[in-house]
This record gives structure tokens, sequence and C-alpha cells, in this order.
């Protein structure tokens, strides 16, 4: 596909970076010169300097040809003009980054009048994210297939976890619920399980259950910690007012600490239901007369990663339950886990990851096969959602009769409204949607992991 990124702060470098390792026809367009040649020259992609909404540039950048025009600047009306723009210029689809809540409500608005494809609002996704998070404690990582009818979760092995000691061909025969292992991270070692795998303390792994199903897996397993109640907030941005007023909504009590009196105070008058406090959340005696310890959980939103690195690291010594961290850039990313930062939350990777797979479904109507898309473990490893919609040598046959690629698995199978975790006797049969992990890369039809 040719696609047209306008803007390279951090969420267009993420999503570039996504992109790039695809093969599409990719055309950069941002005001800085030096961002733009050093990006040409690391991911092999035209680029033009110049203002992105300008339709003078944008025809350099032939956005009339575009497939797709992804406007990422930290303007949210240079965005939705660059968009109007290259539609009027002749490009088949457009993303905007639209940022400021007072525009939440002009969604619908903007894309049917002003044709804007798809809005994309890092803040928004944030707060949803975290919001998932806290309403399943013992989750890491949640992501939806099937309209949430299949769930994809992230949890960690504890001493206290049933799963320690036990092998996958152990788990099936001891666990009634039925859930499948698809993805493990060990320290540094990422692996999709064979039946020999036995669960060990600190793995990270990744299985897929039916929505109706996972509490109970979760509650058989020992996964299940008491729900949260009290959540402390530290930064009223964008993203703290959104996760707020989510949480206040559905009955949450929430402090939310904000270091700009303006701010506060509007936060105050917009937020009725959360006890919003003026005060600097990165200082220890201020967490601490305000109450940190009662806390269920706590969450750092400051624009600063390493002031919410910290704040993290002295929730977690005052024995919060759990602790969400907002990253927005990727350079701490290596020493996280040495600082014992485990629930990390990263705006840059959510746009991307929701990007691609709006890119991926648009394919999907043109070629692809690709249904649903997610990225795990720093993007090394795929789910990927295909329809077996067409007659193959593969349908119908039992599991253990086909020759699946090595680094594959069959993660879930949906039939209708069946939802099947599947086993060697299981088959695919026509009109199914197949769920798939993978640690290949850019699969676009179901037949690509049959050898």
């Amino acid at each position: 596909m040719k696609i047209v990124i306008i803007g390279l702060g951090t969420i267009g470098r993420a999503v570039l970076e996504t992109l790039s390792k695809q093969e599409h026809t990719i055309t950069i367009i941002d005001e800085s010169r030096d961002k733009v040649e050093s990006l040409i020259e690391r991911h092999d992609v035209f680029g033009v300097v110049g203002n992105g909404a300008s339709l003078s540039i944008q025809k350099e950048a032939h956005t009339k040809d575009a497939d797709i025009v992804i406007a990422l600047t930290d303007s949210d009306e240079l965005n939705i003009l660059a968009c109007l723009t290259a539609n009027k210029a002749g490009a088949k689809s457009t993303i905007a980054r639209v940022r400021n809540p007072d525009y939440s409500k002009q969604i619908d608005l903007m894309k049917d009048e002003l044709g804007i494809s798809m809005i994309v609002n890092p803040e928004k996704e944030t707060a949803d994210e975290i919001f998932r998070l806290i309403s399943l404690p013992s989750l890491s990582q949640i992501e939806h297939f099937a309209n949430g009818r299949v769930l994809l979760v992230e949890v960690t092995i504890t001493k206290d976890c049933a799963l320690f000691g036990e092998s996958l061909v152990s788990m099936k025969r001891h666990f009634n619920t039925k859930v499948l292992v698809c993805a493990v991270q060990r320290g540094e070692e990422v692996f999709i399980p064979e039946a020999s795998y036995m669960f060990e303390i600190g793995d990270k792994i990744h299985f897929t259950s039916d929505a109706a199903s996972l509490r109970t897996f979760l509650s058989e397993a020992h996964f299940v910690n008491s729900p949260i109640k009290r959540v402390m907030i530290v930064g009223g941005g964008r993203t703290g007012y959104y996760l707020s007023d989510e949480l206040s909504k559905k009955k949450y009590k929430v402090k939310l600490i904000e270091g700009d009196k303006e701010l506060a105070e509007r936060l105050a008058e917009a937020l009725p239901r959360v006890t919003v406090i003026h005060g600097n959340g990165t200082r220890h005696d201020v967490l601490v007369d305000e109450g940190i310890e009662s806390h269920d959980a706590f969450v750092t939103l400051t624009d600063t990663d390493e002031e919410n690195l910290v704040v993290s690291m002295f929730a977690n010594k005052m024995k919060v339950k759990k602790v969400f961290t907002q990253i927005k850039s990727s350079d701490l990313d290596d020493i996280i886990n040495e600082l014992g930062i485990t629930n990390t939350v990263s705006p840059r990777e959510l746009v991307a990851s929701k990007i691609n797979s709006y890119i991926r479904a648009l394919s999907n109507r043109r070629g692809s096969n690709v249904l649903t898309l997610y990225k795990l473990i720093d993007g090394r490893i795929e789910a990927l959602e295909f329809s077996a919609k067409k007659q193959n040598r593969f349908l119908d046959k039992p599991l253990s009769a086909l020759k699946i690629k090595k680094n594959c698995l069959i993660a879930c199978i949906l039939r209708g409204d069946e939802v099947i975790i599947p086993d060697g006797s299981s088959t695919i049969q026509l009109g199914d949607n197949v769920i798939v992990a993978t640690t290949h890369k850019d699969f676009d039809d179901l037949t690509d992991i049959f050898g």
C-alpha cells in the first residue's frame, strides 16, 4: 500500500517503525529537516520537508495516489486540515490524531462530514487500556477479538499461582476451564510453548479464553486479586481526565493529584465525583499525606517518563497492590523490568497497534485476509484473526493431521456464536474465524501458517 505519514513525533515515529517493516511504500512529511533526513536513511522511505496541511507539500508527497494518509502532528486542527486536504487531493483513506476532549463529541461528525476514516486519540486509548486493567487487576495486558467474545490476556506466574510447577499437558488435566497458552516471555526469551513447557515463577504468559470463562479460570488458577476500589492518579492532563472520568462513573473512589493550580480547579469543576488535589504528586510528603498506602491502585501520568518511574517505584515500596506507569518514550524499555516496574502503558504502542490493525483490515478488503492484528511482547509475536472464507485443503481435517509451521499456534476458532479453544481433534470449517499466534511477520492469509 502507498502510505503518507505527516508528523514525526513520538507517535509518528512509532507508527513508521511498525509500518516500515511491512511491504508498503511510505512517504513521510515533517517540518524538521533533521527528522526527515535521519528517518529516510534509517527506514528506506521517501521524505518531504514542510507543512503537511499544505496542498503544495502534499502534491510533492503524491497524496493523490495514497491508499492512506496518517496525520499525527501535535496539532489537532492541523491534522484535521491535513486530512481534508488529502481527501480533496484524492487519497483513498485518512487517519487523524485528535486529542482535545472538547472534540470527543464530534468524532462522528468528523468522520461523516469531513471524510476522515479514523480518529486516534493516544490519551483516550491509554486511559481505556488502564481502565480495562483496573477492572481485571490480575491482568497485565488484555486484547479483544471477535467483538470482545475472545480475549488474549497476559498474566505473570507467581509462587501462589496454581499453574506454578504444572506443564501444559498437566494443566489440561487439572483445570476445568479451557484456555490456551499461546506465548511466553521468560526473561529476554520469547517463545510459543510446546507440550513439555513447565510454568516457572516470573514467566509472563499470554493465553486465549472466551470472555465468559476468563474470570472462572483466573479464580481457578489463583490469579484473582481482591477488587480495586480506591485509585490514586498523579497527573491531570488529558489522560488523567479521561481515566478519572471513566473510573468515577463506575463508582471507583478516585483521588487525582495535579500540580498546576488552574488546571486542578478546572478538573475539580469538570469531575464532581473525583477528589482533585492541587499538589506535586511526585513528592514523598504529598503522597504520604494523601494516603497513598490506603489506595488499591496507583497510576502515574505525568509528562516525564523518569518521574513516572520514580514515583511508581515509591508506590511499589508502599505496597500499593497495582501500580500503572505511563511510558511515552522507548528509550527506557531496557531498564524498566530491572526496576521492578511491571505494568507499563505506552501511548505510542497503543496507537501504532490500532493504526496497524486498521491498515491490515483495509488490506483485507484489497487482498489480505487479516481481520484483526495485535503485536505482543514488543512486537516479537503477532496475534492475528483470519477468516476461512475459501475452500482449502486444510478444512475439515483434525489439527493434529495438519503440518503447521514452527512457531505458529492456532489459539482459537470461532464458529458462529461458538468459541472453540482447540486441541488436536479440532477442525477448521468454511466460514470459521481463526486466531493464530506466531513469531513470523506479515502473514496475510490463513494458508500462510501451513507448511
